[in-house]
Protein backbone atom coordinates (compact mmCIF):
# COMPACT_ATOMS: atom_id res chain seq x y z
CA UNK A 1 0.00 0.00 0.00
CA UNK A 2 2.78 2.70 0.94
CA UNK A 3 4.25 1.64 -2.57
CA UNK A 4 1.41 2.47 -4.24
CA UNK A 5 1.00 5.19 -2.22
CA UNK A 6 4.32 6.73 -3.81
CA UNK A 7 3.77 6.04 -6.79
CA UNK A 8 0.85 8.13 -6.61
CA UNK A 9 2.32 10.92 -5.38
CA UNK A 10 5.14 10.83 -7.98
CA UNK A 11 2.37 10.34 -10.79
CA UNK A 12 0.68 13.42 -9.53
CA UNK A 13 3.55 15.55 -8.94
CA UNK A 14 4.96 14.41 -12.32
CA UNK A 15 1.54 15.51 -13.76
CA UNK A 16 1.67 18.87 -11.69
CA UNK A 17 5.07 19.86 -13.23
CA UNK A 18 3.79 19.20 -17.41
CA UNK A 19 0.92 21.52 -16.44
CA UNK A 20 3.59 24.12 -14.45
CA UNK A 21 5.59 23.84 -17.33
CA UNK A 22 3.01 24.31 -20.15
CA UNK A 23 1.66 27.57 -17.69
CA UNK A 24 5.16 28.95 -17.57
CA UNK A 25 5.62 28.66 -20.92
CA UNK A 26 2.08 30.59 -21.68
CA UNK A 27 2.77 33.23 -19.15
CA UNK A 28 6.77 34.20 -20.07
CA UNK A 29 6.25 33.71 -24.03
CA UNK A 30 5.13 35.16 -26.71
CA UNK A 31 4.03 32.85 -30.14
CA UNK A 32 3.51 35.31 -33.34
CA UNK A 33 0.79 34.50 -35.22
CA UNK A 34 2.65 34.50 -38.33
CA UNK A 35 5.49 31.57 -37.13
CA UNK A 36 5.30 28.05 -38.70
CA UNK A 37 3.07 25.66 -37.06
CA UNK A 38 2.66 27.63 -33.57
CA UNK A 39 0.98 24.91 -31.83
CA UNK A 40 3.73 22.47 -32.35
CA UNK A 41 6.42 25.25 -31.13
CA UNK A 42 4.52 25.47 -27.85
CA UNK A 43 4.55 21.99 -27.54
CA UNK A 44 8.35 21.76 -28.53
CA UNK A 45 8.78 24.88 -25.59
CA UNK A 46 6.66 23.25 -23.05
CA UNK A 47 8.77 19.73 -23.05
CA UNK A 48 12.25 21.94 -23.12
CA UNK A 49 10.78 23.81 -20.24
CA UNK A 50 9.77 20.59 -18.45
CA UNK A 51 13.16 19.14 -18.45
CA UNK A 52 14.64 22.02 -17.17
CA UNK A 53 12.21 22.16 -14.26
CA UNK A 54 12.84 18.42 -13.69
CA UNK A 55 16.18 19.30 -13.67
CA UNK A 56 16.03 22.13 -10.66
CA UNK A 57 14.03 19.41 -8.91
CA UNK A 58 16.53 16.10 -9.14
CA UNK A 59 19.25 18.92 -8.61
CA UNK A 60 17.59 20.05 -5.33
CA UNK A 61 17.00 16.52 -4.16
CA UNK A 62 20.91 15.77 -5.09
CA UNK A 63 20.75 13.31 -7.40
CA UNK A 64 22.50 15.04 -10.60
CA UNK A 65 23.12 18.51 -11.28
CA UNK A 66 20.12 20.51 -13.67
CA UNK A 67 22.69 21.19 -16.34
CA UNK A 68 23.75 17.51 -16.89
CA UNK A 69 19.92 15.87 -16.61
CA UNK A 70 19.91 18.62 -19.35
CA UNK A 71 22.47 18.05 -21.02
CA UNK A 72 21.70 14.29 -21.08
CA UNK A 73 17.94 15.11 -22.68
CA UNK A 74 18.99 17.09 -25.34
CA UNK A 75 21.95 14.63 -26.10
CA UNK A 76 20.54 13.29 -29.01
CA UNK A 77 21.82 9.56 -30.07
CA UNK A 78 23.81 7.98 -32.43
CA UNK A 79 21.97 6.60 -35.50
CA UNK A 80 22.07 3.56 -37.04
CA UNK A 81 24.11 2.90 -40.64
CA UNK A 82 23.14 4.91 -43.27
CA UNK A 83 23.10 3.26 -46.80
CA UNK A 84 25.07 6.72 -48.67
CA UNK A 85 27.26 7.45 -46.13
CA UNK A 86 30.21 6.31 -44.40
CA UNK A 87 30.72 7.35 -40.53
CA UNK A 88 33.53 7.46 -38.28
CA UNK A 89 34.29 9.02 -34.85
CA UNK A 90 38.05 10.48 -34.99
CA UNK A 91 40.11 13.35 -32.88
CA UNK A 92 41.71 16.55 -35.01
CA UNK A 93 44.33 17.78 -32.84
CA UNK A 94 42.75 16.74 -29.38
CA UNK A 95 39.81 17.80 -30.60
CA UNK A 96 36.77 14.61 -31.10
CA UNK A 97 35.22 14.95 -34.98
CA UNK A 98 32.68 12.79 -36.49
CA UNK A 99 33.29 12.68 -40.63
CA UNK A 100 30.69 11.76 -43.40
CA UNK A 101 31.77 10.59 -46.31
CA UNK A 102 29.57 9.85 -49.40
CA UNK A 103 29.53 6.15 -50.75
CA UNK A 104 29.05 6.91 -53.96
CA UNK A 105 32.10 7.13 -56.26
CA UNK A 106 33.04 10.64 -57.28
CA UNK A 107 34.84 11.88 -60.12
CA UNK A 108 37.24 14.14 -58.56
CA UNK A 109 37.92 15.37 -54.92
CA UNK A 110 34.54 16.30 -53.54
CA UNK A 111 33.79 19.96 -51.09
CA UNK A 112 34.41 19.57 -47.68
CA UNK A 113 32.52 21.37 -45.07
CA UNK A 114 32.89 21.75 -41.09
CA UNK A 115 30.19 21.77 -38.83
CA UNK A 116 29.95 23.29 -35.66
CA UNK A 117 26.76 23.00 -33.71
CA UNK A 118 24.58 25.42 -31.30
CA UNK A 119 23.73 25.14 -27.79
CA UNK A 120 24.49 28.53 -26.37
CA UNK A 121 27.97 27.24 -26.02
CA UNK A 122 26.49 24.94 -23.45
CA UNK A 123 24.38 22.48 -25.17
CA UNK A 124 24.59 20.62 -28.60
CA UNK A 125 26.94 17.57 -29.72
CA UNK A 126 27.82 15.29 -32.46
CA UNK A 127 24.93 13.55 -31.57
CA UNK A 128 22.78 15.95 -31.33
CA UNK A 129 23.20 17.17 -35.11
CA UNK A 130 23.83 13.47 -36.98
CA UNK A 131 20.06 14.32 -38.70
CA UNK A 132 21.28 17.78 -39.92
CA UNK A 133 25.10 16.72 -40.50
CA UNK A 134 24.03 13.41 -42.19
CA UNK A 135 21.33 15.46 -44.69
CA UNK A 136 24.26 18.07 -45.56
CA UNK A 137 26.64 15.47 -46.51
CA UNK A 138 23.62 13.35 -48.53
CA UNK A 139 22.19 15.96 -50.26
CA UNK A 140 24.77 18.26 -51.15
CA UNK A 141 27.21 15.22 -51.59
CA UNK A 142 29.94 16.41 -49.51
CA UNK A 143 32.35 15.47 -46.73
CA UNK A 144 30.98 16.86 -43.33
CA UNK A 145 33.18 17.44 -40.75
CA UNK A 146 30.85 17.78 -37.24
CA UNK A 147 32.84 19.15 -34.28
CA UNK A 148 32.39 18.15 -30.74
CA UNK A 149 34.18 21.52 -29.22
CA UNK A 150 34.28 21.95 -25.41
CA UNK A 151 31.17 23.41 -23.47
CA UNK A 152 30.45 26.16 -21.11
CA UNK A 153 30.71 26.58 -17.87
CA UNK A 154 33.69 24.05 -17.38
CA UNK A 155 35.51 25.45 -20.39
CA UNK A 156 34.56 29.54 -21.29
CA UNK A 157 36.12 31.60 -23.63
CA UNK A 158 38.51 30.91 -25.85
CA UNK A 159 38.22 27.27 -25.64
CA UNK A 160 35.08 26.73 -28.14
CA UNK A 161 36.64 28.53 -30.33
CA UNK A 162 39.74 27.21 -30.11
CA UNK A 163 39.13 23.92 -30.49
CA UNK A 164 37.12 24.79 -33.70
CA UNK A 165 39.94 26.60 -34.67
CA UNK A 166 42.36 23.24 -34.40
CA UNK A 167 39.97 21.23 -35.99
CA UNK A 168 39.80 23.59 -38.89
CA UNK A 169 42.98 23.70 -39.16
CA UNK A 170 44.00 19.99 -39.09
CA UNK A 171 41.12 19.52 -41.78
CA UNK A 172 42.58 22.00 -44.09
CA UNK A 173 45.88 20.06 -43.91
CA UNK A 174 44.74 16.54 -44.33
CA UNK A 175 41.79 17.20 -46.71
CA UNK A 176 42.65 15.21 -49.24
CA UNK A 177 43.22 12.26 -47.27
CA UNK A 178 39.43 12.08 -46.96
CA UNK A 179 38.78 12.75 -50.53
CA UNK A 180 38.32 16.62 -50.13
CA UNK A 181 39.72 19.53 -52.28
CA UNK A 182 41.44 21.79 -50.14
CA UNK A 183 40.71 24.43 -52.58
CA UNK A 184 36.77 23.52 -51.45
CA UNK A 185 36.19 24.04 -47.56
CA UNK A 186 33.56 25.98 -46.30
CA UNK A 187 32.51 26.23 -42.69
CA UNK A 188 29.42 26.48 -41.12
CA UNK A 189 27.38 26.43 -37.91
CA UNK A 190 24.15 28.01 -35.95
CA UNK A 191 23.39 29.85 -33.29
CA UNK A 192 26.17 29.98 -30.85
CA UNK A 193 28.50 27.73 -33.96
CA UNK A 194 27.36 30.51 -36.23
CA UNK A 195 29.35 32.36 -33.60
CA UNK A 196 32.56 30.03 -33.86
CA UNK A 197 32.42 29.89 -37.35
CA UNK A 198 32.48 33.32 -38.33
CA UNK A 199 35.46 33.70 -35.65
CA UNK A 200 37.30 31.04 -37.35
CA UNK A 201 36.82 32.51 -40.65
CA UNK A 202 37.46 35.73 -39.91
CA UNK A 203 41.47 34.04 -38.18
CA UNK A 204 42.48 32.20 -41.30
CA UNK A 205 42.14 35.37 -43.60
CA UNK A 206 45.72 35.52 -41.86
CA UNK A 207 46.73 32.35 -42.53
CA UNK A 208 48.51 32.49 -46.00
CA UNK A 209 50.08 28.76 -44.83
CA UNK A 210 46.15 27.43 -45.25
CA UNK A 211 44.11 26.91 -48.25
CA UNK A 212 41.77 29.44 -48.41
CA UNK A 213 38.21 28.94 -47.21
CA UNK A 214 36.22 28.48 -49.81
CA UNK A 215 32.65 30.19 -48.56
CA UNK A 216 31.06 30.39 -44.98
CA UNK A 217 27.17 29.44 -43.84
CA UNK A 218 26.33 31.37 -40.83
CA UNK A 219 23.04 29.86 -39.58
CA UNK A 220 21.22 32.12 -37.25
CA UNK A 221 24.46 33.08 -35.61
CA UNK A 222 24.85 34.89 -32.99
CA UNK A 223 27.44 37.68 -33.66
CA UNK A 224 28.00 40.30 -30.45
CA UNK A 225 27.04 41.15 -27.19
CA UNK A 226 27.15 44.93 -27.12
CA UNK A 227 23.79 45.97 -27.40
CA UNK A 228 20.77 43.79 -26.45
CA UNK A 229 18.17 46.07 -27.53
CA UNK A 230 18.23 45.95 -31.13
CA UNK A 231 14.75 45.87 -32.62
CA UNK A 232 15.08 41.89 -33.36
CA UNK A 233 15.67 41.73 -29.41
CA UNK A 234 13.31 43.78 -28.69
CA UNK A 235 9.90 42.42 -31.01
CA UNK A 236 11.36 38.54 -30.29
CA UNK A 237 12.16 39.07 -26.25
CA UNK A 238 9.58 36.34 -25.29
CA UNK A 239 9.53 34.29 -28.63
CA UNK A 240 10.25 30.74 -28.64
CA UNK A 241 12.93 29.03 -28.05
CA UNK A 242 15.18 31.53 -27.47
CA UNK A 243 14.50 34.52 -25.30
CA UNK A 244 16.63 38.06 -24.98
CA UNK A 245 17.40 37.20 -21.26
CA UNK A 246 19.07 33.77 -22.53
CA UNK A 247 21.12 34.67 -24.91
CA UNK A 248 22.41 37.43 -22.64
CA UNK A 249 22.69 34.62 -19.56
CA UNK A 250 24.30 32.46 -22.56
CA UNK A 251 27.02 34.79 -24.26
CA UNK A 252 28.08 35.46 -19.86
CA UNK A 253 28.41 31.91 -19.60
CA UNK A 254 30.64 31.58 -22.69
CA UNK A 255 32.23 34.19 -21.32
CA UNK A 256 33.26 33.32 -17.61
CA UNK A 257 31.35 30.53 -16.71
CA UNK A 258 28.20 32.21 -14.75
CA UNK A 259 25.59 35.00 -14.72
CA UNK A 260 26.89 37.54 -12.56
CA UNK A 261 26.26 40.98 -14.16
CA UNK A 262 23.33 39.21 -16.43
CA UNK A 263 21.26 42.45 -15.12
CA UNK A 264 23.47 45.03 -16.18
CA UNK A 265 24.41 42.87 -19.69
CA UNK A 266 20.38 43.17 -20.18
CA UNK A 267 20.02 46.69 -19.54
CA UNK A 268 23.10 47.94 -21.57
CA UNK A 269 25.00 49.44 -18.39
CA UNK A 270 28.05 46.52 -19.51
CA UNK A 271 29.80 48.34 -21.77
CA UNK A 272 30.83 52.61 -21.37
CA UNK A 273 29.14 54.82 -23.72
CA UNK A 274 32.37 55.70 -25.93
CA UNK A 275 33.05 51.74 -26.75
CA UNK A 276 29.42 52.33 -27.61
CA UNK A 277 30.09 55.25 -29.87
CA UNK A 278 32.92 53.23 -31.45
CA UNK A 279 31.08 50.48 -32.40
CA UNK A 280 28.13 52.21 -34.15
CA UNK A 281 29.34 52.37 -37.56
CA UNK A 282 29.14 48.58 -37.74
CA UNK A 283 26.95 48.04 -35.00
CA UNK A 284 23.56 50.25 -35.00
CA UNK A 285 19.54 50.34 -35.64
CA UNK A 286 20.45 52.80 -38.05
CA UNK A 287 22.03 49.87 -40.83
CA UNK A 288 18.79 48.14 -40.69
CA UNK A 289 16.13 48.33 -42.71
CA UNK A 290 13.02 49.85 -41.98
CA UNK A 291 11.01 47.03 -42.94
CA UNK A 292 12.82 44.87 -40.21
CA UNK A 293 11.44 47.60 -37.22
CA UNK A 294 7.59 47.66 -38.39
CA UNK A 295 6.94 45.64 -35.58
CA UNK A 296 8.21 47.50 -33.13
CA UNK A 297 11.15 49.46 -31.79
CA UNK A 298 12.00 52.07 -29.33
CA UNK A 299 15.93 53.58 -29.17
CA UNK A 300 17.15 53.32 -26.09
CA UNK A 301 19.60 56.21 -24.59
CA UNK A 302 22.75 55.07 -23.26
CA UNK A 303 23.65 54.72 -20.01
CA UNK A 304 26.58 54.55 -17.96
CA UNK A 305 28.35 51.92 -16.82
CA UNK A 306 30.98 50.79 -14.02
CA UNK A 307 34.93 49.92 -13.94
CA UNK A 308 34.28 46.51 -12.32
CA UNK A 309 31.27 45.44 -14.69
CA UNK A 310 32.99 46.21 -17.98
CA UNK A 311 36.39 44.65 -16.36
CA UNK A 312 34.34 41.89 -16.28
CA UNK A 313 33.05 41.94 -19.60
CA UNK A 314 35.31 43.67 -21.71
CA UNK A 315 36.27 40.64 -23.96
CA UNK A 316 33.21 40.67 -25.32
CA UNK A 317 34.57 43.46 -27.87
CA UNK A 318 36.91 40.93 -29.14
CA UNK A 319 36.37 39.78 -32.67
CA UNK A 320 36.71 36.51 -31.91
CA UNK A 321 33.94 36.80 -29.35
CA UNK A 322 32.09 38.94 -31.64
CA UNK A 323 32.96 38.65 -35.33
CA UNK A 324 30.29 41.58 -36.19
CA UNK A 325 33.21 44.23 -34.57
CA UNK A 326 36.08 43.04 -36.82
CA UNK A 327 38.26 45.82 -38.94
CA UNK A 328 37.38 46.52 -42.21
CA UNK A 329 40.35 44.82 -43.83
CA UNK A 330 39.42 41.69 -42.48
CA UNK A 331 35.81 41.85 -43.69
CA UNK A 332 36.87 42.02 -46.81
CA UNK A 333 39.14 39.05 -47.30
CA UNK A 334 36.25 36.94 -46.14
CA UNK A 335 34.97 34.00 -48.51
CA UNK A 336 31.89 33.91 -50.17
CA UNK A 337 28.78 33.75 -47.58
CA UNK A 338 25.92 32.38 -46.88
CA UNK A 339 23.48 33.75 -44.21
CA UNK A 340 20.29 32.38 -43.08
CA UNK A 341 17.72 34.37 -40.73
CA UNK A 342 14.81 33.82 -39.21
CA UNK A 343 11.92 36.50 -38.77
CA UNK A 344 11.08 35.87 -34.75
CA UNK A 345 14.28 35.42 -33.96
CA UNK A 346 16.42 37.69 -31.05
CA UNK A 347 19.73 37.28 -33.45
CA UNK A 348 17.66 38.33 -36.81
CA UNK A 349 19.62 41.42 -36.46
CA UNK A 350 23.12 40.43 -35.44
CA UNK A 351 22.95 38.28 -38.91
CA UNK A 352 21.46 41.00 -41.36
CA UNK A 353 24.26 43.83 -39.74
CA UNK A 354 26.68 41.06 -40.76
CA UNK A 355 25.07 41.19 -44.24
CA UNK A 356 25.84 44.46 -44.25
CA UNK A 357 29.01 44.47 -43.33
CA UNK A 358 29.93 41.67 -46.02
CA UNK A 359 28.04 43.32 -48.34
CA UNK A 360 29.94 46.77 -48.41
CA UNK A 361 33.48 45.33 -48.19
CA UNK A 362 32.73 43.82 -51.55
CA UNK A 363 31.84 40.05 -50.34
CA UNK A 364 29.49 37.86 -52.28
CA UNK A 365 26.31 37.04 -49.97
CA UNK A 366 23.16 34.75 -50.52
CA UNK A 367 20.69 35.68 -47.70
CA UNK A 368 17.58 33.27 -47.26
CA UNK A 369 15.13 34.77 -44.28
CA UNK A 370 12.52 32.56 -43.19
CA UNK A 371 9.53 34.55 -42.94
CA UNK A 372 7.66 32.24 -40.44
CA UNK A 373 10.61 31.08 -39.15
CA UNK A 374 12.26 31.28 -35.25
CA UNK A 375 15.58 29.97 -33.79
CA UNK A 376 16.65 26.77 -33.86
CA UNK A 377 13.92 25.63 -36.82
CA UNK A 378 16.69 24.37 -38.89
CA UNK A 379 17.12 21.74 -36.18
CA UNK A 380 13.34 20.43 -35.99
CA UNK A 381 13.67 20.02 -40.01
CA UNK A 382 12.87 15.80 -39.50
CA UNK A 383 11.94 15.90 -35.59
CA UNK A 384 9.04 13.49 -36.44
CA UNK A 385 5.55 15.12 -35.72
CA UNK A 386 7.19 17.59 -33.96
CA UNK A 387 8.96 18.49 -37.79
CA UNK A 388 8.44 22.31 -39.22
CA UNK A 389 8.53 22.07 -42.97
CA UNK A 390 9.71 25.99 -42.67
CA UNK A 391 13.33 24.36 -41.43
CA UNK A 392 13.17 21.94 -44.54
CA UNK A 393 13.55 24.54 -46.42
CA UNK A 394 15.73 26.29 -44.71
CA UNK A 395 17.81 23.71 -44.86
CA UNK A 396 17.17 22.86 -48.70
CA UNK A 397 18.64 26.53 -49.43
CA UNK A 398 21.43 25.47 -47.86
CA UNK A 399 22.47 22.47 -49.57
CA UNK A 400 21.34 24.42 -53.08
CA UNK A 401 24.17 26.57 -52.36
CA UNK A 402 26.63 24.28 -51.27
CA UNK A 403 25.40 22.34 -54.69
CA UNK A 404 26.20 26.09 -56.37
CA UNK A 405 30.27 26.70 -55.06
Amino acid sequence: ALLVLILAVFIAAFILLVVGAIYFDFSNSEIPLGVDQPVKLRIVHSILIGTAVLGKILEKLGLCSQLGFTRYMRRGKKLGEDPKLFMKDLQFGKVPVRIYQPRAPSAGRRRGVLYFHGGGWMFGSINAYETVCRYIARESESVVVSVEYRLAPEHTYPAQYEDCLTATTHFMKTAEDYGVDPAHIIISGDSAGGNLAAAVCQTLVSRPDLPKVHAQILIYPCLQAIDFDLPSYQQNCGVPILFRERMAFYVLQYLKGDASFLEDVLEGSHMPVDVKLKFRKWLSADNILKEFKVRGYKPKVPIECSNEVYEAVKKFCEPAFSPLLAEDAVVRQLPESFILTCEYDVLRDDALLYKKRLEDGGVPVTWYHIENGFHGIISLFDNGRLSFPAGKKGLDNIVNFLRSL
